[in-house]
């Protein structure tokens, strides 16, 4: 690990359910980064600063109907 990096801080949505599927969980320690609950060792992706704000944004705002 470089020395400007911390250690992954992953939280899930309060959305999950109980079994703690179907829900993805951001990196608080890097903003934008997020993964599949399901399959935490699997891929990530990695969204840029503004672009992860605005979709926070449009998510708090009920943007997507729902889903």
């Amino acid at each position: 690990m470089r020395p400007d990096e911390r250690p992954a801080e992953w939280r899930r949505s309060s959305y999950s359910n109980a079994d703690g599927g179907e829900c993805v969980e951001v990196d608080d320690a890097a903003p934008g980064t997020v993964r599949d609950s399901k399959d935490p060792d699997g891929p990530r992706l990695a969204f840029a600063p503004a672009a992860w704000q605005a979709f926070v944004t449009a998510a708090a705002r009920g943007e997507f109907g729902g889903v």
